[in-house]
């Protein structure tokens, strides 16, 4: 099977079961909430984290189906952190993947309450399956991802990025420390977590959940400098959302530090090094190597 082929399959299968996990009521008091969490949930996307996890579990000898509903899980976290992350007290942008941002066509307060409620959402999947789970070595995998994916999303992590990307809005506090802080956990964190976390749910043992946490750490990094390249270089209808935007909000990235030349360089290394953290695995990574190709091939 080709790649594009695999990743279609691993991105459909999410896809697919993204509803049958999100939603326990129908209740009519809640339809505009729901409505709202959905609308953003389905908007489209690569679905990049979920396919990092499922493609994590399938590589460490795991089976895609007990890793299915972390898979969703991690999605549902990063899309409420896209819902929060475009309101006007944060980034105030007015698109994203090409469509109205949800507080654009919601309202603000209940984009904020559909970004709790996705949030809260994907810790009740991921405790469901760790309940429903009969195997008890195998439970305690799955808590061990659900943790992790919870700190990951957390103020130790996601959370604690966003907080230092809005006060490095001052120009003052501009630093490459925090800058690299930044990227490791705003959007680094998660990526992280997905591979991490499939690895757990697929039985990795210590040396190898070591390389993957290696590789998830660098490929987070260099995903996010590619974004601020991209925001320089890059074409808005391919990325869904307005070029420049970071240049406006004040935003603290790689090009605004240290140039497009420099950055363009730091971003090759970092993916290099990445790449190069899957060697303990072979021909088995081939997938992951692939995907961080495919991510360096867009700045190239």
């Amino acid at each position: 099977m080709n790649y594009i082929t695999e990743y279609n399959e691993l991105k459909k299968l999410t896809e697919d079961n993204l509803g049958r996990f999100l939603f326990i009521s129908e209740d009519k008091y809640i339809h505009t909430l729901t409505e709202s969490m959905a609308y953003s949930v389905f908007a489209g996307g690569k679905r990049l984290r979920p396919v990092l996890l499922l493609a994590s579990c399938k590589m460490c000898g795991g089976t895609v189906e007990k890793a299915l509903p972390f898979a969703c899980a991690i999605e549902y976290i990063h899309t409420y952190s896209l819902i929060h992350d475009d309101l006007p007290a944060m980034d105030d942008d007015d698109l994203r993947r090409g469509k109205p941002t949800n507080h654009t066509v919601f309202g603000e307060a209940c984009a904020i309450l559909a970004g709790d409620g996705l949030l809260n959402r994907a810790y009740e999947v991921m405790l469901k399956a760790v309940c429903d789970e009969k195997n008890s070595s195998d439970a305690n995998r799955l808590a061990k991802a659900a943790l992790y994916i919870s700190e990951a999303a957390g103020h130790g992590g996601m959370v604690g990025g966003q907080i230092a990307d809005l006060e490095g809005e001052n120009p003052d506090l501009h630093s490459l420390e925090r800058l690299e802080f930044i990227h490791l956990n705003k959007t680094g964190a998660l990526i992280k977590a997905a591979v991490i976390a499939g690895a757990l749910i697929g039985g990795a043992g210590d040396a190898r959940l070591s390389a993957i946490e290696d590789f998830g750490l660098k490929l987070g990094l260099a995903f996010q400098i590619c974004d601020d390249i991209l925001d320089i270089v890059g074409n808005e209808e391919e990325l869904g959302k307005p070029i420049g935007s970071d240049d406006k909000n004040g935003k603290l990235t790689y090009p605004s530090m240290i140039g497009l030349d420099k950055s363009q360089e730091t971003y090759r290394k970092i993916h290099e090094a990445a790449v190069n953290a899957l060697a303990p695995f072979g021909a088995e990574a081939n997938f992951l190597r692939e995907t961080a190709e495919n991510l360096y091939k867009r700045v190239k």
